[in-house]
C-alpha cells in the first residue's frame, strides 16, 4: 500500500515542484529585465517538460530505462491524443497554416529520428537496441534547431510579448520557490519511479507498460498547467 501512496504523492510533489520552480525562475528573470517573451520561450517552455525530465533522470540513474522511454513516448501520446482531444471537444481549436506545415512535421520528425536511433537491431543488426550518448547528442542538436526556429517565429509575431507575464516576487521568495520546486521535482521523481517499479512487479506488468500509462499520464497535468498561462505558452 505504501508504494502506491508514494506514487500518488510523488505526482503531487512533481507537479507542484514544477510550478514553484517556474514561478521562482520567471520572477528572477523578470528582475533581471528579461522580457516576458524570452521567459515564455525558455523558463516556462522548459518547465512544461521538467516533470518528465526529472522522472527520466531518476529512472536512468536507477537503471529502469524502460520507465524512462515509456514515460516520454506515453507523455507525447497523452498530450496529442488525450489533452488535445479533450480540448477540441470543449472548444474548437484554430490551427494556423504554420502549425500544419512546420510544427507538425517537426513533431513527426522527432518520432522518426527516435525510431531510427532506437532500432539498432533492425538497422545495424545488433543483438540489442540502445540509445547511446552520441544518439542523445543528435537529439539535442535537433532540439537546438527547433528552439532557434521557435525564437525566430516568436519575435516575428507582433504583440506576443504582452501575453505571458511572469509573476513578480521578492528575490528571497523567488530563490525559495526555486529551491522548494527543485526539491519537489527530485523527491517526486524518486517516489514515482520507485512506485512504478513496485507496481510493475506486483501486477506482473512490464516497466515500459507502467511508464507508457501511469507515469506518462501522471506527468501530463504539470505541462497542461503551464500551457494555460497565456497565448505564448499555448503556442510553444
Amino acid at each position: 500500500m505504501l508504494p502506491y501512496l508514494l506514487l500518488a504523492v510523488g505526482f503531487v510533489f512533481l507537479i507542484k515542484g514544477a510550478n514553484f520552480f517556474v514561478d521562482g525562475a520567471s520572477s528572477i528573470a523578470r528582475r533581471l529585465n528579461i522580457s516576458d517573451l524570452a521567459i515564455g520561450l525558455t523558463v516556462v517552455a522548459f518547465g512544461t517538460s521538467a516533470p518528465e525530465l526529472f522522472v527520466n533522470i531518476v529512472a536512468g540513474v536507477k537503471g529502469t530505462t524502460d520507465i524512462a522511454i515509456g514515460n516520454i513516448l506515453g507523455s507525447n501520446i497523452a498530450n496529442v491524443f488525450l489533452i488535445l482531444g479533450i480540448s477540441a471537444i470543449i472548444y474548437p481549436l484554430a490551427v494556423s497554416k504554420g502549425t500544419v506545415w512546420k510544427e507538425i512535421p517537426f513533431s513527426l520528425l522527432a518520432a522518426v529520428v527516435l525510431a531510427f536511433l532506437a532500432n539498432d537491431r533492425l538497422i545495424d543488426k545488433q543483438n540489442h537496441s540502445v540509445l547511446l550518448r552520441s544518439d542523445g547528442l543528435i537529439l539535442l542538436s535537433f532540439f537546438v534547431i527547433f528552439l532557434y526556429y521557435s525564437i525566430n517565429i516568436a519575435f516575428e509575431i507582433k504583440g506576443m510579448d504582452d501575453h505571458a507575464p511572469a509573476k513578480a516576487h521578492g528575490t528571497i521568495k523567488s530563490i525559495g520557490l526555486m529551491i522548494v520546486g527543485l526539491a519537489g521535482l527530485i523527491i517526486g521523481g524518486e517516489w514515482i519511479v520507485n512506485g512504478a517499479v513496485h507496481m510493475a512487479l506486483k501486477l506482473g506488468l512490464s516497466q515500459s507498460t507502467v511508464g507508457l500509462t501511469v507515469v506518462a499520464i501522471g506527468t501530463v497535468p504539470a505541462g497542461a498547467g503551464h500551457l494555460g498561462r497565456g497565448r505564448l505558452s499555448q503556442k510553444f
